[in-house]
């Protein structure tokens, strides 16, 4: 599982370097690399076998609606193969990095199943929203049901 943050830099050719830990977690399925796509103003990497069950779960669906059409357009188009080279390093293309508005200073956060990479701006933002979601009643309440 991927877990815990950590503030990176992004060089100038697009490599971010892959924390050791999450870089475990990733070879222990076999693999060196990530599959790296784009949601809620960042980049999200799944190590290669949890994508495969993304994808499946994606076929598997029923519904062929215009928005799941262009969810499955964008998220699963738009999403690159991302190897670690020998310095742990995975290079990000540009066109992700423009999305997620990634320059120099980056944000890499574990989430169980996956990591994500954040500018550090809009991470700073992301605390920021979080900070003032937790004043409203509905979301402690929906917080506190995971008995924290």
């Amino acid at each position: 599982m991927f877990r815990t943050s950590s503030f990176h830099t992004i060089d100038t050719k697009g490599r971010i370097i892959i924390p050791s830990r999450f870089r475990d977690v990733i070879k222990a399925g076999g693999h060196d690399g990530v599959m790296v796509s784009r949601m809620d103003s960042c980049l999200v990497a799944y190590a290669f076998e949890e994508w495969s069950k993304i994808e499946a779960k994606v076929l598997s669906m029923a519904e062929k609606s215009d928005a799941m059409r262009r969810f499955r357009r964008i998220f699963i188009g738009g999403a690159s193969e991302c190897m670690c080279d020998k310095q742990g390093r995975i290079l990000i293309p540009p066109t992700l990095r423009q999305y997620a508005q990634i320059e120099k200073e980056i944000v890499l956060v574990g989430v169980l199943d996956h990591f994500e990479v954040w500018s550090r701006n809009n991470w700073d933002n992301e605390n920021m929203q979080m900070e003032e979601d937790m004043t409203k009643e509905e979301v402690r309440n929906e917080i506190s049901r995971l008995g924290i």
